[in-house]
């Protein structure tokens, strides 16, 4: 039988462990400030933590491991994603001619988990499992417009790296961040990489943001037209992924 008193060494690992399933990216002095625990305390938890493979860390910084994110359904989530989300991008792509990319939150980075690139020699793709930042670019500042507000803070708090003139500082992002939850989309000029025109819609599920949802390419091919196109092909590609999601949570035919 576990005692869990106040000082009990299972209530600070659980309060490590919290920590950074909250945050989902904290260093090992954030945790210390969230926990109040020693720094030396931190750290023993988190070397445990990443043996048993609840935490793993990542240039400093600690993010929930594979067993963390299987118990919460964040495995889960995202492989049905990747399983579910191919044939709708394929769609997007086809009706739009441009990259279509489904991209997730971790801890304060956005990633790419699937998309389907353009038939144009010159488009905008990504990698799979490309890291990117989630203040720059139409489908990663979507999810930071729904991620947790610590996020938000932990993001805004730090300097940001322009990656072009057009990338926002953190004034026009805050104000930028309560638009998107007003309209549900988001068109972005060339933040990220030069000359790219992107629109981003989110794709909720019980209530929360499972994904976003990103038709890109050059700005010579993507006009204004274009742009009106993409958005509502996108919007109704968006919905019905939500509704094929929950109607199928586990993979359930």
């Amino acid at each position: 039988m576990v005692r869990l008193d106040q000082g009990g060494s299972f209530q600070r690992g659980l309060s490590v462990l919290v920590a950074v399933a909250e945050a989902g990216e904290a260093r090992a002095e954030e945790i210390v400030r969230d926990t109040e625990l020693p720094l030396s305390t931190v750290y023993r938890y988190l070397r445990t933590l990443r043996t048993m493979e609840f935490v793993e860390e990542r240039d400093g910084s600690y993010v929930p491991g594979w067993r963390l994110l299987e118990l919460s359904g964040q495995q889960l989530t995202r492989t049905r994603l990747v399983e579910l989300g191919h044939s709708f991008l394929r769609e997007l792509s086809e009706s739009t001619g441009e990259t279509a990319v489904l991209t997730v939150r971790v801890g304060t980075q956005a990633m790419c988990l699937r998309q389907v690139e353009s038939r144009h020699p010159i488009r905008m793709a990504f990698k799979i499992g490309q890291l990117l930042p989630l203040y720059a670019g139409a489908g990663q500042r979507m999810l930071l417009a729904h991620a947790p507000e610590t996020v938000v803070e932990r993001i805004l708090d730090h300097p940001l790296r322009h990656f072009t003139t057009a990338t926002m500082d953190r004034e026009h992002i805050l104000h930028d961040l309560q638009q998107i939850r007003r309209s549900g989309f988001l068109v972005s000029h060339g933040e990220l990489s030069e000359g790219a025109v992107a629109v981003a819609a989110p794709v909720f599920a019980d209530g929360e943001i499972a994904c976003s949802i990103t038709v890109a390419g050059p700005k010579d091919r993507c006009s204004r037209s274009w742009v009106k196109h993409a958005r509502g092909t996108l919007l109704m590609s968006c919905q019905q992924l939500a509704e094929v999601f929950e109607q199928h949570p586990s993979g359930q035919s």
